[in-house]
């Protein structure tokens, strides 16, 4: 068996689940490059990495912003990423219906939700190897099959599409490969909020599990933080 140090790239790590994974993945040994969005040193990315021994390493990178995401990856062209972890997500609210919405407040959705961790993974997927796995935070929400209550829907439909074009991918280039559209649960996170049902703690705790077990399985899965498949 290999003794190499396994490395996880996390798009979107200054804080929430981002920064709880790749505060659990650098806890397990593995070395962790996290982005932030700003050369800000004030985040908790930046507080892990003063405290992890060289284990965690933070670059910057706006996913909405191509040329930022082309710079990170010839930055990282030498790496070898045994986990891709996308985690992006904004909300304009529970109530905001499709006829209340702007153009632009639904473009900003979708770029930010969905076209955005696309172009990311198709960015770094050569780096990532066979037995590797590719991953997007999506939602619960993004399920087609359980929206019986309507809410959140352009948020919903954002992740419906990640969640489309995650499955396309892992068609197109997966290569065999692990690609996970990942559902958090309802996380006490600024998006959550304060009456969430779970800590970030749990959340991320099972996320890695699951990432975990499921890992080596090829082609396109809709999961939750607990290992359950989700309908999509």
């Amino acid at each position: 068996m290999s003794n190499r140090t396994e490395t996880a790239l996390i798009v979107g790590a200054s804080r929430g689940l981002g920064l709880g994974l790749a505060r659990a993945y650098a806890s397990r040994g593995w070395r962790v490059i996290g982005t932030v969005r700003s050369v800000s040193l004030g985040t908790g990315l930046h507080a892990l990495a003063d405290v992890t021994e060289d284990r965690v390493r933070v670059e910057m990178v706006d996913i909405n912003i191509p040329d930022q995401v082309a710079a990170l990856r010839a930055q990282l062209a030498g790496e070898r990423l045994d986990l891709l972890f996308v985690n992006a997500g904004i909300s304009n609210g529970a109530g905001e219906t499709l006829p209340l919405s702007s153009t632009e407040a639904f473009i900003r959705l979708m770029t930010t939700n969905a076209l955005s961790p696309l172009r990311v993974i198709e960015a770094f997927a050569d780096l990532v190897p066979a037995e590797g796995v590719i991953a997007a935070m999506s939602s619960g929400l993004g399920s087609v099959t359980n929206n019986t209550g309507g809410g959140w829907e352009i948020y919903r439909a954002s992740k419906a599409a990640l969640n489309t074009m995650l499955r396309s991918f892992a068609v197109r280039r997966g290569d065999g490969r692990t690609v996970l559209a990942v559902a958090p649960g309802w996380v006490r996170t600024d998006m959550g909020g304060p009456n969430a049902a779970l800590d970030v703690e749990t959340s991320v705790h099972g996320i890695v599990d699951t990432i975990a077990d499921r890992r080596g399985r090829p082609g396109a899965a809709y999961v939750d933080y607990r290992g359950n498949d989700v309908p999509w």
